[in-house]
């Protein structure tokens, strides 16, 4: 008898979400958490790690409650998480410490000092990445200097989603899309490597680097134990997972070079597959996708749709209750405001740096040339226009590295589920954007691949034909390119005017602030 059902579960950066799926990729119920960062120290962003399991735990009840099904019915389960970012397991079986999100900003001075010395560089030969203030090998680096006890504690180091797949199934594996952009893992060999890890100065930790796995691996049961917490069934099998960004591009059906990848979360995520990494040095990231044979290239940045839900949660609370009085979603209000002002009219200039920055690791985020006839719905527009101004930045530089233009862009998350922003997407870049209706990609990229793993489909090409789809597609209107060149080149002036004052204005002595090496 068929597999009827499959879970995806998704631990990003502010929600933890799981969706129940059937063969043919529809959504039967979908659940979500929001999940609290714990910010009480400049540049740290972090999670309880122990809460983060029993987030998943509710959101996996949740799920089953809502859609009526059974949990013997669900055939495999799949979970993805965010990138990089640290979750330790100790050595006294509970968590080490708390979890590390990816926007945190803690180790930013270890990134300086080896760029300047030479070991990025030198680690890049080895990797074919460069390195992340978010990244494991800089966090890690971090924790030895300054909670030397909690490095000596060390028994897994896990990536976001894998630590949930351990409490899941007892079972420690580092899934190959994770780490491989992590400067743990050479990449011409898909190996962990220890001589990266002498480069950064982390030797110790080379026993704590589970076993290695693939995307579509088949690599435990869910325990007894866990079933009790989460209502799933005790045995039910769980694959290996991906990294949030592979698991969005396999629900975008990206299974060649043809199309590009973008993802406007909290991440602005650009990314596209090919047979070998780009060995230049020209992009951010080169990793392995969950297709085995291709590399994933990739730009990104904290930089994406996040800005907008602050500017909506922050700036816009009593719009938000108007809203719901009237029966309507703040969000599809918020693009409303941005459909009535024109691509022409003038509104300020924004950098999408409330989280981080795609330029100087310091910049911050800042409005440019407000004036006192502008609304709330002039600022609404700027920040669209600015996040898609930081994907275009991203993708120009993922355009130097093609032969060929690609045919389209995929867009999934926050973005694609506005028309009007959307249609921007497709104007700023001068590339068709097709939109992928899955309101849960990650989730969905999961199910694609447990459907394949117990055998539901023969080959993840027929799983993303069955269960996946294009639900719009937007041509770019060339009337408004020369509008969005020269809004796009103000963009640019203005990050390079502001780039020397971002040093200038932190202040020494802040807490939490430490020095490499110190």
């Amino acid at each position: 008898m068929s597999v009827r059902y499959f879970l995806g579960l998704d631990n990003g950066g502010t929600k933890t979400k799981a969706a129940v799926f059937d063969r043919t990729g529809k959504e039967i119920a979908c659940c979500s958490v929001s999940s609290d960062a714990i910010m009480n120290r400049p540049d740290f962003v972090e999670r309880n790690m122990e809460e983060m399991w029993q987030t998943n735990c509710t959101v996996i009840r949740m799920v089953l409650k809502k859609s009526k099904i059974s949990a013997r019915d669900i055939g495999g389960v799949g979970i993805c998480g965010h990138g990089k970012g640290l979750y330790l397991w100790g050595k006294d079986g509970k968590p080490d410490g708390l979890g590390i999100l990816s926007a945190d900003n803690r180790a930013v001075s270890y990134l300086e000092k080896w760029r300047a010395d030479g070991t990025e560089q030198n680690a890049f030969q080895l990797s074919c990445q460069h390195v992340m203030a978010c990244q494991p090998v800089a966090l890690l680096a971090w924790i030895r200097d300054n909670e030397p006890e909690r490095y000596q504690n060390i028994r897994w180091i896990f990536e976001c989603k894998d630590y949930v797949r351990f409490r899941l199934t007892g079972e420690a594996r580092a899934e190959i899309t994770d780490y491989s952009g992590t400067n743990l893992m050479e990449l011409h060999t898909g190996q962990f490597s220890y001589r990266l890890l002498k480069l950064f100065g982390i030797t110790e930790v080379e026993e704590a680097l589970p076993p290695l796995c693939q995307a579509g691996e088949m690599v435990g049961r869910v325990t007894r134990e866990a079933a009790g917490q989460c209502g799933l069934e005790a045995g039910t099998p769980v694959i290996g997972g991906m990294f949030d960004i592979n698991a969005c591009a396999m629900a975008a059906g990206i299974l060649d070079s043809s199309r590009v990848c973008m993802i406007a979360g909290t991440w602005s995520i650009n990314e596209y597959i090919r047979r070998k990494p780009v060995l230049d040095g020209s992009v951010l990231m080169n990793s392995l996708y969950c297709l085995p044979g291709y590399y994933l290239v990739e730009e990104s940045s904290a930089t994406s749709a996040g800005n907008n839900e602050w500017f909506v949660r922050e700036l816009l609370p009593e719009a938000a209750k108007e809203a719901k009085r009237a029966g309507r979603d703040i969000y599809e209000v918020v693009d409303s405001w941005v459909e009535e002002i024109s691509p022409e009219d003038y509104v300020p200039v924004f950098l999408p740096f409330l989280m981080a920055s795609n330029v100087n690791p310091r910049a911050q985020s800042c409005f440019i040339g407000l004036k006192a006839s502008h609304t709330r719905k002039h600022l609404a527009r700027s920040i669209f226009e600015g996040i898609t101004f930081g994907h275009r930045y991203h993708l120009e530089r993922l355009l130097a590295t093609r032969t060929q233009r690609p045919e389209a862009i995929r867009l999934v998350g926050g973005a694609s589920r506005a028309r009007v922003w959307a249609q921007m997407f497709a104007d700023v870049t001068q590339l068709p954007v097709e939109v992928i209706p899955a309101r849960e990609a990650g989730a969905l990229g999961c199910a694609i691949l447990a459907a394949c793993a117990v055998g539901e489909y023969p080959s993840p090409e027929s799983a993303v034909a069955n269960m996946t789809r294009v639900s719009e597609r937007f041509l770019p209107y060339m009337g408004r390119k020369a509008i969005y060149d020269a809004k796009y080149r103000i963009y640019l002036d203005a990050v390079a005017a502001l780039d020397g004052l971002w040093e200038r204005m932190r202040f020494s002595g802040s807490p939490g602030e430490s020095e490499a090496g110190n």
